[in-house]
């Protein structure tokens, strides 16, 4: 009997044993610890891509030396009024087929003034390539080959169901390497970089280095969720930090590529996010939404009624969380159709139908900046007028030119910098210095303050508290 027994507990404990380890099991089925398969399905969609740029030659690129070698002066006398002033550069990239027919997916910044084009397969086979269509604003690039035979292409996969924490597959062509073969997981997604209003990268630990740029970034299944395109560095290698283009983004773009041009609408607003700070100062509910810091005169949101200082909560029904999210959503919808923004008006909300317009490439210059002795704000201001908006390069020609702002001083700890054009204060105009100082002495010592800037030709709201 107890024997049987024994046996049986032997039986109970051993079964719990195989229950426990079957999901370990499951894992490792599924994240095998080779990607071998993959590769072997993936890499002859992948190319490499030699581009042919013109490039003018500056001053310290005429001697081979370099400007501290003893032996520039010997060169520069004998050989240096002889050298080119243009010069043909190579420099290499990563793209992949996604037709048999040839269409291949790259950066813009890989083939963007270049002289000639050649695309290297898997096989070694060399071909002349065109440019079909380019997109700066995201760096997408669509370039063709021509081949009697038909190519291997990859599968675009659906990059909105990445996960963080999901593995990745990232092939390219690191410093001339040759197809090479990295793996990490995604990182993050929706970041924001700086490098324009459509940032909405994935983020990974696959490794990226110069020559990547164009690659596609897989998923498990070898589908391309993404197209390598940055990495943050400060010795120029991988640290673990790339970044790539959601391949559901460039979908979207790519009938548009195969014509040759992208087009995008536009509302003609000027948008931020909603600091804790804006949110009470404005007396908002939440810092959700996109602020309306500007309406561009004439542009469709002004013919619409679109006032600064509207809350675009949603578009088309479509949730706006904040102001990165509203350039994406308005690109993808048609020019010169009617859409609908649900916004918030002093408390209220508001329904307002804009017909779009198709965005311009025309961009304001930068503002200079000269040195004068600032308040007890830290401010050096400088009133606009025509003549001196247009000495500065300025569109804007009303306002306050912020001309100095001294480190540590109210005006800094508000983040403001010179170039900057203060527009309003308390949202009333300001055109000249009495003006702001009016509005500055109805608040006491401490008191927040809400100016409107035009920074670069982008207005935002910040607030500056008064010192005491």
């Amino acid at each position: 009997m107890k024997k049987s027994l024994l046996l049986a507990i032997v039986f109970v404990i051993m079964a719990l044993l195989l229950v426990a380890a079957a999901p370990v099991t499951d894992a490792a089925d599924r994240f095998q610890s080779s990607f071998s398969g993959l590769v072997k399905k993936t890499g002859p969609g992948v190319v490499n891509i030699v581009a042919t740029k013109l490039v003018q030659a500056s001053e310290q690129d005429q001697s081979p030396f370099g400007p501290d070698n003893p032996f520039k002066d010997f060169f520069d006398h004998y050989f240096g009024n002889r050298m080119p002033h243009e010069y043909r550069q190579g420099a290499l990239g990563t793209g992949f087929i996604i037709d048999r027919d040839g269409l291949i997916l790259t950066n813009n910044h890989v083939v963007e003034d270049t002289t000639e084009l050649k695309v290297k397969l898997a096989d070694e086979r060399e071909f002349k390539a065109d440019i079909v269509g380019r997109d700066p604003k995201t760096d997408v690039a669509l370039i063709r080959i021509t081949s009697d035979k038909p190519l291997p292409f990859l599968p675009l996969g659906d990059s909105d169901a990445l996960e963080v924490g999901d593995w990745v597959v990232a092939i390219g062509n690191p410093f001339g390497l040759g197809n090479t073969v990295t793996s990490g997981i995604v990182s993050a997604k929706y970041r924001q970089i700086g490098t324009g209003a459509y940032d909405n990268f994935i983020q990974t630990d696959a490794s990226i280095n110069p020559g990547n740029s164009g690659g596609p970034l897989l998923n498990i299944n070898g589908e391309v969720i993404g197209i390598n395109s940055a990495i943050f560095s400060q010795s120029g290698g991988s640290v673990g930090i790339g970044f790539a283009i959601p391949i559901n983004m460039v979908r979207e773009l790519l009938p548009q590529l195969r014509q040759g041009k992208v087009r995008r609408a536009y509302l003609g607003v000027i948008i931020q996010d909603i600091t804790t700070a804006l949110k009470a100062k404005l007396g908002l509910d939440s810092e959700y939404g996109a602020l309306v810091s500007d309406v561009v005169p004439d542009g469709p949101a002004a013919a619409a009624g679109i006032q600064r200082g509207d809350v675009i909560l949603s578009l088309d029904g479509k949730p706006v969380k904040n102001s990165r999210e509203l350039p994406l959503m308005v690109a993808s919808k048609p020019i010169g159709k009617s859409v609908m923004l649900e916004v918030v008006r002093q408390g209220k909300r508001l329904s307002v139908k804009v017909v779009t317009l198709e965005m311009s490439e025309e961009k304001p210059s930068d503002a200079e900046a000269r040195i004068d002795v600032g308040p007890e704000l830290g401010l050096a201001l400088q009133a606009l007028t025509p003549e001196i908006a247009r000495g500065y390069g300025l569109w804007r020609s009303l306002g306050l030119l912020i001309v100095q702002v001294a480190p540590g001083s109210p005006a800094g700890e508000a983040g403001l910098q010179p170039g900057d054009i203060i527009v309003e204060a308390e949202q009333s105009p300001v055109a000249d210095v009495a003006s702001l100082r009016k509005i500055l002495d109805r608040h006491a010592a401490n008191d927040t303050i809400l100016l409107l800037v035009d920074r670069d030709g982008t207005t935002i709201f910040v607030t500056m508290v008064l010192p005491s």
